[in-house]
């Protein structure tokens, strides 16, 4: 069969299984045949508000099956799903709307945004008319907008440069499979829960997504479910290893083929105790941005073999290069530069300009080295480093250390200026009030971090400092606490 429409595809698969599952969310599930009539009502509203094709639509919703809807109504339009957090402030919705330009933005209370047309979280759409126009067959020119907001905090599109098709008949991507589940705890506005949970829709997979992340239903979803993929970050990971042993273990995971993690530096302690648990023929990481220049996947097995690294990259995808551009040495660690080989671009940016140096190489401002063996090992952002006494010090490593402590929920380590050593080293920590005290915690990272790497300042918090998606915006954090 030759590549398709999304819409086409997701029609495809209601006509073959209409009773089967599509999505399911909290005490919510749909059918095929329910949710392409869902999408086509939601498409058909959309039209009337004025969207046609190669219009971006912003999306500000929840995790939920509406969520779901809205991208599958703008694919059906030729239109591009444009998600954004439901959680956003109203200024920096403003900011993000005045890059898409949408005509209409889903998730937002009515009237909301001048201009433009709205539908509230909870909207449903009218039932079709049976006399109404069909709806044509068309493509979205790409298949995805994101933001980001990267280190500098002003927001950015990363539009996909791939469209909305697909080819039904190849092995899907990320060891998807078809016709299994997948269980999605991440925030849907987010690349790598979006990528994951449409890519398993459009191969046939039932979705449980969870309207928010909870580290035990997470795992009763893969019981319940017999979910065959599981979609994680390691902040996500470390919360479910948290749990009590008897609650951690009371749930049957042996349908789950496939456990993935990505999109922030992951602890060796703790990918060594997923491993230990699952097997590490279960476990994959990934590293890429949504840029999608390249990628690079690791097997656990492979991981006992080179412990920390990220994988190996295709050859001419990766280089490594110092402050100068110089190409380093394997085991040299400097700027990480990426290279899409393929023909077309993989995306581009609405609101930004890449990095790019001569040759098709772009950075993401990530820090790493090759070794010896050409795998990928990675560092922290170059704009996150602490340069302190004339040391760089990686603030994922100092964070590592501190997350082995049982009585962490989650931290967050930056530098702040010091007349002495330039920058000093300060360790902001989510825990409960009175469960640790600072001398304690120096104690346990002194047995683990060199002297000069350890938190000058430790800062006590009671709110999460990385989202469900494991993101972490140092650079705001570092910003309020020079402004206070």
């Amino acid at each position: 069969m030759p590549v398709i429409s999304f819409s086409h595809q997701l029609r495809l698969l209601a006509e073959a299984q209409p009773h089967r599952p599509a999505i399911t969310c909290g005490e919510r599930s749909v059918t095929r045949a329910e949710f392409v009539e869902l999408a086509d009502d939601l498409a058909v509203e959309l039209r009337g508000l004025g969207v046609v094709a190669d219009d971006m639509v912003t999306i500000a919703l929840p995790n939920s099956i509406d969520w779901f809807v809205a991208f599958a109504a703008a694919w059906r339009l030729g239109a591009i799903p444009q998600p954004i957090s439901s959680r956003l402030p109203a200024r920096e919705i403003d900011a993000i709307v005045e890059l898409a330009d949408p005509k209409v933005v889903i998730g937002v209370p009515d009237g909301s945004i001048s201009g433009r047309s709205t539908l509230p979280i909870g909207h449903t759409a009218p039932v079709r008319d049976p006399q109404t126009e069909p709806l044509p067959d068309l493509v979205s020119s790409a298949w995805k907008a994101p933001t980001s907001g990267g280190s500098t905090g002003r927001p950015k599109l990363i539009v996909s440069g791939d469209p909305a098709l697909i080819d039904p008949d190849v092995t899907p991507p990320l060891l998807l499979g078809k016709d299994g589940c997948l269980v999605m705890p991440g925030p849907l506005y987010h690349n790598g829960p979006l990528s994951w949970s449409a890519l398993s829709l459009l191969y046939g997979n039932h979705v449980v997504v969870l309207p928010r992340f909870d580290p035990e239903h997470t795992l009763q979803a893969i019981q319940q479910h017999s979910a065959t993929v599981l979609y994680t970050v390691p902040t996500i990971m470390k919360r479910i290893w948290r749990l009590p042993d008897e609650a951690r273990n009371a749930y049957d995971l042996s349908s789950l083929q496939v456990m993935w993690h990505l999109a922030e530096p992951c602890p060796e302690w703790l990918k060594q105790v997923w491993i230990d648990w699952l097997g590490a023929d279960r476990i994959f990481e990934l590293y890429g941005g949504t840029e999608a220049q390249t990628r690079t996947i690791i097997t656990g097995a492979e991981w006992l073999a080179h412990r920390g690294s990220v994988g190996l990259p295709d050859p001419g995808t990766v280089l490594i290069a110092d402050a100068d551009g110089n190409q380093l040495p394997a085991g040299e660690m400097g700027e990480v530069w990426l290279r899409n080989t393929r023909d077309t671009p993989t995306y581009r940016y609405v609101g930004a300009e890449a990095r790019q140096r001569e040759g098709g190489w772009e950075s993401l401002g990530d820090m790493g080295y090759l070794d010896a063996d050409g795998y990928l090992y990675l560092g922290d952002r170059a704009a996150d480093m602490i340069l302190s006494g004339g040391a760089n010090i990686y603030p994922a490593e100092v964070e590592a250390a501190i997350q082995e402590h049982d009585a962490v929920r989650s931290c967050a380590v930056i530098g702040l200026p010091d007349d002495d050593m330039g920058n000093v080293v300060h360790a902001i920590v989510e825990a409960d009030a009175g469960a640790i005290q600072q001398h304690e915690l120096l104690q346990f990272l002194a047995e683990r971090l060199v002297a000069y790497k350890l938190p000058r300042t430790i800062e006590f918090v009671d709110q999460a400092l990385r989202d469900d998606a494991g993101k972490v915006r140092r650079s705001a954090l570092r910003a309020q606490r020079l402004a206070g």
